[in-house]
């Protein structure tokens, strides 16, 4: 059974960079046709997609986060990270990580089938 857990800090400050780690078991991140998505929630919000980085290493973000998102991965630790900069309180969400399919390189099923519990992210000074 494939689990995904978040982790990082509870609270950032403003300007800050924030970095969530998603760590995954019972399945590479390198296997192919998975991307690992970032999403988020804020207080009374529905959910935001961040961007994912996929089995091979490539990177997409949202426009909406494009400029200030990066994503990356350490295979030996089967993980994923998530770097946000320049934070404000508007970035205060529950951040999640989550599974996406596809049946070959080029497509992707646009349906999240494993996600994380979430970690909730408070920017505040």
């Amino acid at each position: 059974q494939v689990q995904l857990q978040e982790s990082g800090p509870g609270l950032v400050k403003p300007s800050q960079t924030l970095s969530l780690t998603c760590t995954v078991s019972g399945g590479s991140i390198t296997t192919n046709y998975y991307y690992w998505n970032w999403l988020r929630q804020p207080p009374g919000k529905g959910l935001e997609w961040i961007g994912y980085i996929g089995y091979s290493g490539s990177t997409y973000s949202s426009p909406s986060f494009k400029s200030r998102t990066s994503f990356s991965r350490d295979t030996s630790k089967n993980q994923v990270i998530l770097q946000l900069t320049s934070v404000t309180p508007e970035d205060t969400a529950v951040y999640y990580c989550a599974r996406e399919g596809g049946t070959n390189a080029t497509n992707r099923s646009n349906f999240y089938d494993y996600w994380g519990q979430g970690t909730q992210v408070t920017v505040s000074s």
